[in-house]
């Protein structure tokens, strides 16, 4: 399984970009540069995340970071499927 590419795609169809997440990059910074991604965009991103690669994401677990770029995103949830 392609993380970076599920996670584009989640990014993608959560955010309703149309398909503008397909030229993001690892580097490609997410919180404060996507105005789309707004708290409540958040919310939903998790939601997605849990329910397509089948994981809980604690409230702990999560803070700005997590959302920096696509990177630090793919990273957390490789982190979560061990």
């Amino acid at each position: 399984m392609d993380i970076k590419k599920e996670v584009l795609a989640i990014i993608d169809e959560v955010l309703s970009l149309g398909g503008r997440a397909a030229a993001f990059e690892l580097d490609s910074p997410l919180l404060g540069a996507v105005p789309e991604l707004d708290s409540m965009a958040v919310v939903g991103l998790l939601n997605m995340l849990e329910e397509r690669f089948g994981f809980i994401v604690e409230d702990d677990e999560i803070d700005g970071s997590t959302f920096a770029t696509v990177g630090t995103l793919v990273d957390f949830v490789e982190g979560k499927l061990g």
